[in-house]
Order: structure tokens, then sequence, then C-alpha cells
């Protein structure tokens, strides 16, 4: 009798352990564990309206930024955000102007999360740009 219970419980057991199939297993399509829909498309960011809404974080106030011009945004290559390059013709803190200064921004959920200044190599020198605000 104890031999019986103990194979039972062993069956039962190798049973329900194929309740927990995945997309890889060998039971039929209608058992096994649905896979995740992938989320659906994030529409590219407006990087015009977000150079116009943050405009003091992008380039310091006293630099008086003119001719304002961006590149539209790209993914990332990890895939998690968007990138996008920003150059100004600035004025100095002394009044001198200064050549164009050309900054790549990473937006992520529609807010500017990084700035960095472009260093002469990089790809934002080559990009297209496009105008975005009136010259002052």
């Amino acid at each position: 009798m104890r031999r019986t219970a103990s194979l039972v419980g062993l069956l039962a057991a190798l049973l329900l352990s194929g309740c927990a199939a995945d997309s890889q297993s060998r039971l039929p399509a209608f058992m096994r564990v649905k896979e995740a829909d992938p989320p659906p498309p994030e529409v590219p960011p407006d990087v015009a309206m977000l150079v116009r809404k943050n405009l003091d974080m992008i380039f310091v106030a006293t630099t008086l930024p003119r001719d304002l011009e961006a590149t539209s945004a790209k993914r990332t290559d990890r895939g998690d955000a968007w990138s996008a390059c920003v150059r100004a013709q600035i004025i100095s803190v002394a009044g001198a102007p200064l050549r164009n200064q050309i900054y790549r921004l990473t937006i992520r959920q529609n807010e500017i999360i990084d700035r960095r200044r472009v260093a002469a190599g990089d790809e934002c020198v080559s990009e297209n740009y496009k105008p975005i605000m009136p010259t002052k």
C-alpha cells in the first residue's frame, strides 16, 4: 500500500511539473505559456519642442544662443532612449561671438536626461540639421 502511494505521488509530481511549460517545451501550443507581446513602437520625441522648452538647460542663459538647429531623434544603441544633436551660435561671457556649439542630447520619455558637448570626431558634426527657432 505504501509503495502504491509512493508511485502515485511520484507520477502526480511528474505530471504536474509539465504545467509550468514555457514556449520552448514539447507540449502542444495551446498548453504552452504565451510569450508577451512586444510593446508598441515609441514615437520619436519632438526635438524642436524639447529644445525650446529646455533652452536654459542646454545652453547657459548668458550665452544668448541663436540660429538654433537640431537633428531628428534616433534610437540609442541600447534602444532605451533617443539621441539628437543641437547646435547654436553663442556669445561668450565677455560678449565676443563664439563658433557654433554642438551638444548631443539623450532623451527618454520626452525628457532630456543628459546633454554633452560634442568633440571634433563625433557624428553630430556631420549630421543634417534643421532650423528650430527663428533668430532673435
